[in-house]
């Protein structure tokens, strides 16, 4: 639906037909008045077609006129995301505040996670063998040899001939 404002410009071009002219003119207040307007406007049109007449460009001035317009367009923010051309999505600036912020929070992670853990304390993983003997009743050909690193940290318990680990090995 048209609003009163687009009816008025209709009107006064000569564009309004039918009942929809019709409806119009009845919903004027005064159509006298309104008709002198339209005159007025309409001489007021002839007027600035007369002595304001729109001079022709020459390609030098078209092309700045183009070159100008572009400009304002592309300078211009688009109102959608869909607008293609327009805004960079991840600019230059945006990727460094999100690669710095990045960082940041992985080296505060890092911090927190290294300090939980010393790295002087033993592995859970490590054991230390309290007692190594073989009970000759159970495994009587049973032998067992110990190797030891210091340096990589690594005990080695070779046991040859062990039919089963008695109850009373133990690891700490």
């Amino acid at each position: 639906m048209k609003t009163f404002e687009e009816k008025w410009t209709a009107w006064i071009d000569g564009e309004l037909a039918g009942d929809e002219l019709a409806q119009f003119e009845a919903s004027l207040p005064d159509k006298a008045a309104a008709e002198a307007e339209k005159r007025n406007a309409l001489k007021l049109g002839t007027f600035l077609k007369e002595h304001l007449p729109c001079h022709a460009m020459g390609n030098e001035e078209f092309f700045h006129h183009q070159l100008r317009e572009r400009i304002a367009s592309e300078s211009a923010v688009p109102t959608s995301s869909s607008a293609g051309g327009g805004r960079v999505w991840w600019p230059i600036g945006r990727l460094v505040w999100v690669g710095a912020t990045a960082l940041a929070i992985f080296s505060v992670c890092t911090f927190f996670v290294m300090r939980e853990k010393p790295a002087t304390q033993q592995s859970q993983y490590l054991s230390e063998i309290l007692t190594a003997r073989v009970d000759p009743a159970v495994s009587p050909n049973a032998t067992i040899t110990m190797f030891e690193s210091k340096e990589d940290r690594v005990t080695v318990l070779w046991v040859e001939g062990l039919q089963s680990l008695p109850s009373e090995y133990a690891s700490k």
